[in-house]
């Protein structure tokens, strides 16, 4: 009897962490036909796995290696390890339109300054900064953290580690930080300082702690520790901060305001 060699996906989601192999399948469509599909699918509800997408978005808090894994599955078995399936954007744009009703209704804002607000945060917070940072991080590793110079990192993947590591992030600042405003946070004082500083320290730690995981994930990068170099300096920066009593959470809402004044 002939047995097949090719693993089946059932047969490669049952098996527990496995290290990336040397040799994946050549990626078989260019990034402007895979950029394609992605966005001809983003109005296509219908075709989104939302359900999948929330599994994500869970497991980038109890166990982001495991979602990570994901990534090297879906190279084995649809040649890319982008994501072509747009619901985690989707669901992460509804997220943040949530999040500015909570922003629009602690500070007061009209139906006008929340509309300003959410196409700020949408279309310049989100995706425009989304487009550049992801392109910075995609520049890095294929220029400087590239193990074989014929194997580039996608930048569609590139991407998607960005909107792995922001999400987090804006659950810690535009949900929980929010709640604690009017009861802590909009006060002076170091307690006030302290925790809202504390807020934001935790968000970059974990967006840098991400994008780590989803760099140090592919074989083609090498040193992707290089990406938490900066975490020493961060510390540096809160310190400071504290000393200086330098709230961000004043500073981010007031940004907030002078935007939709």
């Amino acid at each position: 009897m002939k047995w097949s060699t090719s693993p089946t996906p059932s047969a490669i989601r049952s098996t527990s962490p496995l290290p990336a192999p040397a040799n994946y399948q050549p990626t078989t469509a260019s990034a402007a036909v895979k950029s394609y599909k992605y966005l001809r699918r983003l109005f296509k509800f219908n075709q989104m796995d939302f359900e999948f997408a929330i599994w994500q978005m869970i497991y980038l808090f109890i166990a982001p290696q495991k979602l990570f894994r994901n990534f090297s599955y879906r190279k084995q078995t649809k040649s890319q390890f982008a994501r072509d399936d747009p619901a985690f954007l989707v669901l992460l744009i509804v997220w943040l339109i949530l999040s500015s009703i909570g922003f629009a209704a602690t500070l007061d804002f009209n139906f006008t300054k929340f509309m300003l607000l959410v196409l700020y945060i949408v279309f310049v917070d989100f995706i425009g900064v989304s487009l550049i940072v992801s392109t910075f991080f995609w520049y890095i590793a294929n220029k400087y953290l590239g193990r074989d110079a014929a194997a580039d990192v996608e930048w569609g993947y590139a991407f998607d580690v960005h909107l792995n590591a922001f999400f987090p992030p804006i659950v810690f600042l535009h949900s929980f930080q929010l709640m604690l405003f009017h009861s802590l946070l909009s006060h002076g004082g170091f307690l006030s300082c302290l925790v809202a500083n504390t807020f934001w320290l935790a968000s970059v730690i974990y967006y840098m702690y991400i994008t780590f995981l989803g760099y140090s994930n592919l074989p083609m990068v090498k040193n992707a520790r290089a990406l938490l170099l900066p975490l020493p300096l961060l510390v540096v920066l809160y310190l400071a901060s504290l000393l200086l009593q330098w709230n961000l959470c004043h500073a981010f809402i007031y940004f907030y305001k002078f935007r939709v004044l």
